[in-house]
């Protein structure tokens, strides 16, 4: 008899891991407890086909903008690349300053996603394929050396991109924020106090992350 498929769904997989995530931060925090109970299971998404670039081009987009104004700029973008899915390296090189200001970018925002397409070109971006074979940190030293992405944006990428269980984003204002919540601080905590607040989240705390920034948004909605 030929053997069963051992193929599985990347999302079922990834729900899957989800839930063994919930239980752990559950068995190991009892501060996360009564918040998890309240708020209920993690719905954590992760863009599984989105390439590296693409993120990174999308993430710098998005910088300092309003969601939908953020949105729609890009959308003039993609829609000037009509036969493509999402705009190409080569594409988004062969668009002059001029061009991708009149899109909607910024100076500052043209330079980097002309670098970032250049990067791409040049091999210094990895593919998704590439990057998942890299280690958190080895990603985050190779991309930030790219104008405009800072550590917080490969972060980003790690949880939303890659779908990574073990980022902490200390410098992220929510999760901090969250954490001051969550551990009924005085004041935001800093990098040293995050990671050690945090360490016991170990290794999901790309799910302890995601349910700070909700609880964030609990406390801002009460």
């Amino acid at each position: 008899m030929p053997r069963k498929s051992t193929t599985t769904d990347p999302e079922k997989a990834f729900q899957r891991t989800l839930r063994r995530g919930e239980r752990h931060l559950n068995t190991v925090c009892t501060k996360f407890q009564t918040w998890q109970t309240e708020f209920g299971k993690c719905s954590m998404e992760v863009a599984w086909q989105c390439s590296p670039y693409e993120a990174l081009v999308r993430a710098i987009a998005f910088q300092q903008l309003h969601g939908k104004a953020a949105q729609s700029i890009l959308n003039r973008l993609i829609a000037a690349c009509p036969k493509e899915d999402f705009p190409t390296p080569k594409s988004i090189t062969s668009f002059s300053v001029e061009q991708m200001r009149a899109f909607g970018f910024s100076q500052a925002k043209v330079a980097a996603i002309h670098g970032i397409a250049q990067a791409a070109i040049d091999g210094r971006i990895p593919s998704r394929s590439e990057a998942e074979k890299l280690d958190d940190e080895e990603l985050i030293e190779r991309l930030i050396e790219l104008r405009g992405v800072g550590r917080w944006t490969v972060e980003m990428l790690l949880m939303f991109t890659l779908g990574r269980m073990d980022v902490m984003p200390v410098d992220d204002y929510g999760v901090k924020a969250g954490v001051a919540h969550l551990f009924e601080l005085p004041e935001l905590p800093k990098k040293a106090q995050m990671l050690e607040l945090t360490e016991h989240w170990r290794p999901f705390r790309s799910i302890g992350a995601w349910y700070m920034w909700r609880l964030l948004e609990a406390k801002r909605v009460k």
